[in-house]
């Protein structure tokens, strides 16, 4: 049985939250490159030339890429013969993720109740943590900063199995297009497809952490992507909403076993500030 102390998880949850703030991936870095020199019209190369402005700035002088640094959304791979001394892996996240945005300057965006008393908790906590079970002695810990934006245009549909594919990018397809400028485009769209509703949400999540340029390991998906991707760019919305040919900059699909009498399809959109960092320990 391997042991991690629970301080010791605090102390990189809280580097993990201002880290994942002020530094852009650079996939995406690489990536927002490549769509200035792809991008058609003049306004969304300007765009795209702030954009990649403002990460460079956000990178050397350690400030926030964006005011919005969103909900701490936590993908922990725990194995199982890994114990955390001291105290709960959840409490330990919880603890590092307040610390992070309160001592990273970082702004708080969660309210304690969503309906009837929506008063700020003060740290970004609670924060929001999926936990994937595997055997052996790993723990690694990804944040998925996501912002207000884009969070607000994610979508699921219960389609028909007899949809099928075009039901399917039909319904991204629109998703994408309907969001318009809202989630602050060049966006990375994430799929979902299977699973139960709320199974089909968090694929879609988790399919935003995939590297931008990456190849599904499954052909037929692999080509559902970029089939995707070229409609996507092609509805005109382009950067930051004022049209354009680079509305996207990837499109990832997660897929899961599901019931015979249904065809789940989650959609969660990443802005062009895709913010995420790992640790291992």
């Amino acid at each position: 049985m391997r042991t991690i102390a629970y301080d010791d998880v605090v102390n990189a949850v809280r580097e993990l939250c201002i880290r994942a703030a002020c530094e852009l991936p650079d996939d995406v870095i690489f990536a927002l490159g490549q769509s200035l020199e792809a991008e058609q019209s003049p306004q969304g190369r300007a765009a795209l030339t702030h954009c990649i402005e403002n990460a460079e700035i956000a990178r050397k002088a350690k400030l926030p890429i964006c005011q919005d640094t969103g909900s701490a959304v936590f993908f922990v791979t725990l194995g199982d013969a890994v114990c955390v001394i001291g105290g709960t892996i959840g409490a330990a996240i919880n603890e590092g993720c307040g610390r992070g945005y309160r001592e990273g300057y970082l702004r708080a965006s969660i309210v304690g109740d969503p309906l009837f008393d929506r008063k700020n908790t003060g740290d970004n906590t609670p924060a929001f943590v999926h936990f994937e079970p595997v055997a052996g002695e790993k723990l690694s810990i990804t944040l998925l900063p996501k912002g207000g934006g884009c969070e607000n245009m994610s979508a699921l549909a219960m389609l028909k199995p007899a949809d099928g594919i075009r039901g399917v990018t039909d319904f991204v397809v629109s998703v994408v297009r309907g969001a318009g400028g809202n989630p602050c485009p060049p966006v990375i769209v994430g799929v979902g497809i299977g699973g139960t509703a709320d199974m089909a949400m968090v694929l879609s999540k988790k399919a935003l952490l995939r590297t931008i340029g990456s190849v599904n390991c499954d052909e037929r998906y692999g080509n559902l992507e970029q089939e995707i991707l070229k409609k996507v760019n092609a509805c005109g919305n382009g950067p930051q909403g004022m049209g354009g040919t680079v509305t996207a900059l990837a499109v990832f699909i997660e897929h899961s076993p599901c019931h015979i009498a249904s065809l789940p399809v989650a959609v969660s959109l990443n802005c062009h500030a895709a913010r995420q960092a790992t640790i291992r320990l």
